[in-house]
């Protein structure tokens, strides 16, 4: 009987006003109505929404002062008819509480759209909530140093300011505890965020100029930029690691070089439609001091470096391509460090590589890997056309008794997409035979240090994590379906969520038939067999796929030895399509060479009921 009641109150809630007629509804002054006609059932609710936006508008004007409306450097609305336009953006996803009512069906249309009066201010009310979400993965992108993030979340948290009554009102309180109005606050730190970057070029090749980029003084975890070429601003480049590249075009000798620092991401905004919806409705917001100039030089890079390793493995006389390092983790991290400086072949093989990658003769070096290696060698040198970048310097690790390699830049270039170029650090894992068998790309010093720096677990465990994510996202790259499969349990529990158009049909005693229409979270389960499927159709039809790690919580948990919780801000790139949500991972690492996914999880942003998954909803 409880449940018949608490049925009863919740299908009352969710639907009001069902026990009246359209006619009802309109001369109900809780409601706000729009109409619309149309051959198809699509096209009349197209116009009944637009007429209930429009009605909403008025309402929303009406409580608005017009000091809020008027255009000021920040970009902000201009007009009343621009305020217009800004309010329609709910329409686009967040405006998913109204109802739909057919009062006839096609080929003569007719819908009407309502929403409570009182449901207006919760509109606003979410949009807030997103701000500071984006606000808050701002602040902790910037002290990760991970700046193409910070950049972007506080740029389109500033857009999404501009769509509220009152943008000037809304504050936030900020990791310090200082109370702040976002208005003048986001501005203020990416100006600061800009005023500590600094870019200067490094070496030309050809018509390549490599370029180093600072943060407070130390090489940027992750940056974006795009450059002036002397005609027009090109597409997306994405530095890492202080290393990025700019493409010259053919025979362009100019030595004064302009960049400017990405934060707008309009190419990238579909991923969040509210985000997407408001910078086609506003201006956009200049940031002057995005743009830098810096001089150059048109030396082109010898043909090999003169660099000397000196060390007692290397003749201190020799020139070679690379920079050896050795052991660069701090020494507390271990309790006993393993010293490792490699041998003459180890060394030699890195700096075959970086030759056969410079001159493109690509089977030169094939004796150097496993055939599981080559073949990983081969796609990733499809994954776009590589180039060696940066100092070329390569710091060489010892665990468990396997050779690390790492840190040797690349740049991928691409044809299509907003992105033109990503640069990547590559990990060359060496067997006990000497051999290459396995590459991927790495996740950053930052992610890296982070990880290492967990002094309480087991160090197999950390470096077998490290190795993990490594191999996870550059599987995703490199479209390696035969990797996935190996990682996830049989049994695994494999959740991805999507955000999808809810309908369906309520009926009353008095109305013939009211529609619902609305945006909700769809969470689907696959088998681990239905979701290698997925993977291979959506594999098929891109060229590339990038994957970014923006934030990660690893707890290892109580039980079941060496399992570990690992939850992810990711974001995903490929030509036409990205998206960005929360991946949550369960990794069982009891065989740090073979590690096993119990659990993954993925959804497009954080649950209004549970947040993120984590390892509490599976245990």
């Amino acid at each position: 009987m409880k449940r018949l009641i608490l049925n009863i109150l919740i299908l009352l809630t969710a639907v009001p006003a069902f026990s009246q007629d359209w006619e009802a509804i309109k001369n109900n002054p809780q409601y706000l109505y729009g109409e619309g006609w149309g051959v198809t059932l699509a096209e009349a609710d197209k116009q009944a929404l637009n007429d209930l936006i429009s009605k909403i508008t008025v309402q929303v004007q009406g409580t608005t002062t017009t000091t809020e409306n008027e255009t000021n450097s920040n970009g902000n609305i201009d007009s009343q008819t621009g305020f217009s336009s800004v309010v329609k953006t709910y329409s686009q996803g967040t405006l998913n509480n109204t109802e739909k009512v057919i009062l006839q069906n096609e080929p003569d249309a007719h819908v009407g759209r309502y929403i409570r009066r009182s449901e207006i201010a919760k509109i606003f009310e979410s949009r807030k909530n997103k701000i500071k979400d984006y606000v808050q993965s701002a602040e902790k992108a910037e002290k990760s140093g991970k700046i193409d993030v910070a950049l972007k979340d506080y740029y389109w948290a500033l857009v999404l300011l501009q769509s509220l009554q009152y943008p000037n009102e809304l504050k936030y309180e900020t990791e310090e505890g200082d109370n702040v109005v976002l208005a003048n606050w986001i501005p203020h730190q990416m100006n600061d965020i800009f005023g500590n970057l600094k870019v200067g070029a490094t070496n030309r090749d050809g018509d390549d100029v490599e370029l180093l980029i600072t943060y407070k003084g130390i090489p940027v975890n992750a940056v974006d930029y795009t450059y002036f070429d002397g005609r027009d601003w090109g597409n997306i480049y994405s530095a890492k690691d202080g290393v990025g590249l700019i493409e010259l075009a053919p025979g362009n000798q100019t030595t004064n070089y302009q960049v400017k620092f990405e934060y707008e991401y309009r190419g990238e905004s579909h991923i969040d439609k509210d985000v997407e919806a408001v910078i086609e409705a506003i201006n956009p917001i200049p940031m002057r001091n995005a743009y830098q100039n810096f001089k150059g030089t048109t030396a082109q890079r010898p043909a090999q470096q003169t660099s000397v390793a000196q060390n007692n493995v290397m003749s201190e006389k020799r020139e070679t391509n690379v920079i050896a390092t050795f052991t660069q983790v701090p020494e507390q991290i271990y309790k006993k460090p393993e010293e490792f400086k490699p041998d003459e072949n180890t060394f030699h093989i890195i700096e075959r590589i970086i030759d056969s990658v410079v001159s493109k003769k690509y089977d030169n070096v094939k004796q150097y890997f496993t055939p599981y290696a080559y073949d990983i060698y081969e796609r990733l040198l499809k994954y776009g056309n590589a180039k060696v970048v940066g100092d070329r310097e390569v710091t060489f690790y010892k665990n468990n008794g396997v050779i690390y390699a790492r840190g040797l830049h690349l740049a991928f270039s691409f044809k299509t997409g907003t992105r033109k170029s990503f640069v990547e650090d590559i990990v060359f894992t060496f067997n006990d035979e000497g051999l290459i068998d396995n590459l991927s790309f790495g996740l950053g010093k930052t992610a890296e240090d982070d990880i290492l720096g967990k002094g309480v677990w087991n160090e197999n465990a950390r470096f077998a994590i490290i190795n993990f994510l490594e191999n996870y996202q550059t599987a995703y790259a490199l479209k390696r379906l035969d990797y996935i499969e190996t990682i996830f349990d049989d049994d695994a529990v494999i959740i991805t969520g999507s955000v999808v158009h809810k309908k369906g049909k309520r009926h009353s005693g008095d109305v013939k038939g009211i529609e619902f229409d609305n945006d909700i979270i769809k969470y689907n389960r696959f088998t681990k067999d239905s979701y290698l499927q997925h993977l291979k159709k959506g594999f098929a039809t891109k060229e590339f796929i990038n994957i970014r790690f923006n934030d990660n919580e690893i707890r290892k948990l109580g039980k079941g030895g060496e399992v570990y919780a690992i939850q992810i801000n990711q974001e995903y790139y490929s030509p036409h399509y990205g998206d960005k949500g929360y991946l949550f991972l369960m990794v069982d690492m009891n065989d740090p060479e073979n590690p096993i996914i119990k659990v993954r999880t993925w959804q497009p942003e954080k649950d209004p009921n549970f947040g993120v998954y984590g390892p509490e909803d599976f245990m």
